[in-house]
């Protein structure tokens, strides 16, 4: 891999997957930059980039949980990392091994009875769910249907897309709204499956959401 390779988005960034290089569990997602990556090189513990603040971050500057480099890997579209570290100690701020401990989701989540649980923090679950379809983009599983639709490309996804949200307008017109909410959590899942493929970033249709309220 060579920075050169990386293709960073508008604002200079890319997502970077973090892996336990032992285990292979994902510990979390973060955004990295080249000046980023450069320290993270130089220094052999992952910095990245702040978004909020706006600025270089070094993880466990304040928990001392520092995330050791061990490899970097880019995709296939050279538009998302992944880093496998040695951690010092829990990844997530709130203490737990990993960012995904209290949310786990699977690719069972195609099935029409299947729902994300746990916590009303809905863009928390939805930046999680990215990064697991991110994931699986990357690793590309065996007998992952997440796998299975980057393979098949971004025109089966966008049919699966439009055959979900006619499922959701059926099941709306016969008031099944258990079906509805089946339905709607297909459709969810599928087009976050087509923003990673069409390299779109969560924040930006935050930032979009908010400028239509006004």
């Amino acid at each position: 891999m060579t920075k050169n390779s990386i293709k960073f988005d508008e604002k200079g960034l890319v997502p970077a997957i973090i892996q336990d290089v032992n285990t292979k569990q994902v510990l979390m997602l973060g955004y990295v930059s080249e000046e980023s990556i450069n320290k993270t090189f130089e220094t052999g513990q992952v910095w990245f980039y702040s978004r909020s603040k706006n600025r270089l971050w070094l993880k466990g500057e304040v928990s001392q949980n520092f995330l050791n480099l061990k490899a970097v890997h880019v995709d296939c579209d050279q538009d998302t990392l992944l880093i496998s570290v040695e951690p010092d100690g829990p990844a997530c701020h709130n203490g737990t091994k990993t960012c995904f401990e209290i949310h786990p989701l699977s690719d069972d989540f195609q099935q029409n009875n299947s729902k994300l649980a746990g916590n009303d923090n809905t863009r928390q679950i939805l930046e999680q769910l990215v990064c697991l379809i991110s994931e699986r983009k990357i690793q590309k599983p065996k007998n992952s249907y997440v796998s299975s639709l980057f393979e098949l490309g971004v025109d089966r996804i966008s049919q699966k897309v439009i055959e979900e949200a006619g499922e959701v307008a059926i099941a709306a017109i016969n008031r099944d709204k258990d079906n509805v909410i089946a339905e709607a959590s297909d459709l969810i899942f599928h087009l976050m499956v087509l923003l990673v493929e069409s390299g779109v970033d969560l924040e930006d249709i935050w930032t979009e959401l908010s400028r239509r309220k006004k």
